[in-house]
C-alpha cells in the first residue's frame, strides 16, 4: 500500500460525518474514519476511527476503542484513545481509561483508573495502525524511509514524528 493511500484515507474522515440521535444497542465498528457524534443511548461496544464526540444528555453504557474522544455526556465502560481523550465539565465517566492525551476540564467527573498509553509503536502495532503489512514497515525502517529508531533488534516508532511524516506526504 503506498503512502499516499494512506494520507487519502486519513483525510476522508473529514468528510464522513454521523450523527445519531436515538437510543442503539449492539456492536458499532467502523473500518474507514468516520466523525461520529452520540446524542442519545448506546449500549454494546463501540470502535471507531476517527473523532467520537459524546454530547451533554448523551447515556453510553459501552467499551470504547477509538482516536479522537470527547465527552460531555455519561459513559460507563473501558476506554481506549489512540489519541485524545477530552472529558468536558458536564462529564461523567464511570470505568478505567487508557489515552495517550488527556484533558479534563474541572468539573468532570471520572470513577475508575487512568493508565497513560505509550506513544511508542513497535512495527506490529505501527503495521497495524497504518494498516500496511509489517514487512513493508521493517523495509521502510530499515532503508531509512520511514522515522524509525533502532532498540536492540527492533525498531520503534514516535506516533507524533510518524503523524507528522504522513501528513507530509514524506516516502
Amino acid at each position: 500500500m503506498a503512502l499516499t493511500d494512506i494520507i487519502k484515507r486519513r483525510k476522508v474522515a473529514v468528510e464522513k460525518i454521523l450523527d445519531v440521535d436515538a437510543s442503539m444497542q449492539g456492536l458499532l465498528s467502523f473500518k474507514d474514519p468516520v466523525n461520529l457524534k452520540i446524542n442519545g443511548k448506546f449500549e454494546g461496544t463501540l470502535e471507531t476511527k476517527g473523532n467520537l464526540t459524546i454530547s451533554q444528555g448523551a447515556e453510553v453504557k459501552a467499551d470504547i476503542s477509538g482516536e479522537n474522544i470527547s465527552i460531555a455526556g455519561k459513559v460507563t465502560g473501558k476506554i481506549i484513545a489512540k489519541g485524545k481523550l477530552f472529558l468536558a465539565r458536564t462529564a461523567t465517566v464511570s470505568g478505567d481509561i487508557n489515552p495517550i492525551k488527556l484533558e479534563i476540564e474541572e468539573g468532570a467527573i471520572l470513577e475508575g483508573n487512568c493508565k497513560m498509553l505509550n506513544e511508542l509503536f513497535n512495527a506490529d502495532e505501527l503495521s497495524r495502525y497504518l494498516e500496511i503489512e509489517k514487512d513493508s514497515v521493517l523495509e521502510w525502517a530499515r532503508s531509512g524511509k520511514i522515522p524509525a529508531i533502532k532498540d536492540g533488534p527492533d525498531w520503534k516508532f514516535e506516533r507524533r514524528i510518524i503523524d507528522d511524516w504522513v501528513a507530509n506526504e514524506r516516502t
